[in-house]
């Protein structure tokens, strides 16, 4: 303490307790058109991006909203699960060659290594001062090949996907479902032909849809029963095998329960 000048404290005897104007940092605006105050101007431009996406997302998922499935069901062993959206990209990577088979820890791993640590390192690659995008075209291009391949990818991988089939064909069973009467005379008849696949509730299986509330008039029924289905979901032909008798019951006994059910 000296007289007159009052008290100071220093954290570190090194260092000065009087600041010289040379060591002040230079006021933004010092540097015109190269930098700029960070609130509000810089904050503002990033909430207004922010926002701009947000509601670009949420319009998105209102015009098309994600199909949902029914509940895990560990009993199914026909279910094949798929990634959420966001992970299709890598789960499309695992088809090709190089990334599959012998080479399955190549697509799991190294690959995804490499790109998502590439992108970790882009900015320290390219440091340079100028903040266009032709001023920093290392960071530029390893952030468009990585947008564009996760875009191409989950592309790829979602539309060789009927998501409203899949989720129709693995909604949840419905709480009131009908009661199935296993004395009916067309019972025998599905649980050795249709049961494995469509379900003993006719709800519907991974391998084949739901009986339960179909839209099939009974010689729509008997007759796909015999010749099979085409497209997605199909149904190979000769399912049926048993008599002409036997196929009568068991399109009356499918009628019945839908009856049922829609009473």
């Amino acid at each position: 303490m000296h007289k007159g000048k009052g008290m100071k404290f220093v954290g570190d005897s090194r260092v000065s307790a009087e600041r010289k104007a040379s060591q002040i940092p230079k006021d933004y605006s010092e540097y015109p058109g190269r930098t700029e105050a960070f609130w509000p101007n810089f904050l503002l431009k990033e909430w207004l991006v922010g926002a701009v996406f947000l509601v670009g997302f949420l319009s998105l998922t209102l015009a098309h909203p994600s199909p949902l499935e029914g509940m895990a069901d560990p009993t199914n062993a026909s279910y094949i699960p798929l990634p959420d959206w966001y992970f299709l990209f890598l789960y499309e990577l695992l088809k090709y060659e190089f990334a599959s088979g012998n080479y399955i820890l190549l697509g799991m791993i190294v690959l995804p290594g490499l790109a998502f640590g590439a992108l970790l390192l882009a900015p320290f690659l390219d440091n340079g001062p100028g903040r266009r995008p032709h001023q920093r075209p290392i960071a530029v291009i390893m952030m468009l090949l990585g947008l564009t391949s996760a875009i191409w990818l989950t592309y790829t991988a979602a539309s060789h996907v009927d998501w409203e089939t899949r989720a129709e064909m693995n909604k949840p069973i419905p709480p009131t479902a009908v009661e199935i009467d296993k004395s009916h005379e067309g019972f025998a008849a599905y649980e050795a032909s249709c049961l494995q696949c469509h379900g003993e509730a006719l709800e519907g299986t991974g391998m084949a849809p739901a009986l339960l509330g179909t839209e099939y008039t009974a010689e729509e029924i008997a007759k796909i029963a015999v010749e099979g289905l085409e497209g997605d979901p199909g149904m190979p032909p000769n399912m049926f095998t048993g008599s002409d008798e036997e196929l009568e019951q068991l399109v009356d006994f499918i009628m019945t329960v839908n009856e049922k059910a829609a009473e």
